[in-house]
């Protein structure tokens, strides 16, 4: 039976919500830096309080009863709550004080990061950025469950619960072999996508997404014309196929400084007149206190991003769109 009168504490709380999102009470209790006796009285108390099991153990495996998942997002919500709290007493003189979890898809990350981290920690010494690197739908799916605090993508949310603003359009730059008809040419038009053999991110990457809407609109298929070789997990492989000869492909404007100068790789511009980009958005759970935060880390995301492309005439939109 539950205790009418008990209160759970918020390391009990905690414990419980690593655990399940752990699955292993060693892996847990090193994350929370705990002994593991400790772990397992911290969730027996809570189990006791609550009357309730919320963990199921045993010898292999941790398993969350259906109980437990039922009650997990409000122990979520609870610890957010908590932190959002502590977020606002702390930036009492200032926002992006505190740990802050970024997520960022990983055709952003390699290019933005190292302009991004170096204004944060110059811009903001009391913040402790942790990022993490994930496609779109998985990076939605941890902001939900409350494992990260915002998230860099480039299309528009889908999960209820959540909400973006824009931050910046992101043009696209062709990258063809050096000796491809295109290279070096600044008008290129959409109808020449069906002259190139096409290289593809694998299923799951948002750019891969991109370029395929982009080759709908120019009437072509770049799955019908690809080479044998047509989805990769990052750009720089996709770059290094680009150099040896076996197709061309699409990248951010981002990524032109760190991979445009590849060995045999050869870049082409789209004609002004052409619309071919992405929009940047900063997501972030609806139920979040941390706006400060967020715009300021949006203005510093653009910066970066400005600094990266080497343009300053681009300033982050107010357009706020929920999900």
């Amino acid at each position: 039976m539950n205790n009418k009168d008990y209160r759970p504490t918020l390391a009990q709380l905690r414990t419980f919500v690593t655990i399940a999102e752990k699955r292993h009470f060693g892996i847990a209790a090193a994350k929370l830096n705990i002994s593991q006796p400790s772990l397992s009285q911290a969730l027996a108390a809570l189990e006791s309080g609550l009357g309730v099991q919320l963990i199921e153990r045993s010898t292999r495996k941790v398993i969350v009863t259906p109980i437990g998942a039922k009650l997990l997002p409000f122990a979520k919500a609870t610890l957010e709550q908590a932190n959002s709290f502590l977020s606002q007493a702390r930036g009492a003189d200032g926002p992006l004080q505190g740990p802050l979890t970024i997520g960022i898809i990983p055709t952003a990350a390699p290019y933005l990061l190292p302009e991004l981290l170096t204004l944060l920690y110059r811009d903001y010494p009391e913040l402790e950025p942790r990022i993490v690197e994930d496609q779109t739908h998985y990076l939605e799916a941890m902001l939900r469950d409350g494992q990260i605090d915002c998230a860099l993508l480039a299309t528009p949310v889908s999960r209820s619960g959540l909400e973006s603003y824009s931050l910046y359009d992101e043009d696209f730059v062709i990258a063809v072999n050096e000796n491809d008809p295109l290279a070096g040419r600044t008008d290129v038009t959409l109808s020449s996508l069906k002259q190139l053999q096409l290289l593809l991110l694998d299923d799951g990457h948002c750019l891969r997404d991109q370029i395929i809407d982009l080759c709908r609109v120019a009437k072509t298929d770049p799955e019908d014309q690809s080479s044998t070789f047509t989805r990769a997990t990052s750009l720089t492989t996709v770059l290094q196929c680009v150099g040896a000869g076996f197709g061309s492909t699409l990248i951010p404007a981002s990524a032109l400084k760190a991979e445009g100068g590849r060995q045999g790789v050869a870049i082409a511009h789209f004609a002004p007149s052409v619309t071919a980009q992405r929009t940047m958005r900063l997501v972030y759970r609806s139920s979040s206190f941390r706006s400060e935060d967020f715009s300021a880390l949006g203005k510093e995301i653009t910066r970066a991003y400005q600094a990266t492309v080497g343009t300053t005439d681009h300033a982050p939109s107010a357009d706020s769109a929920g999900a």
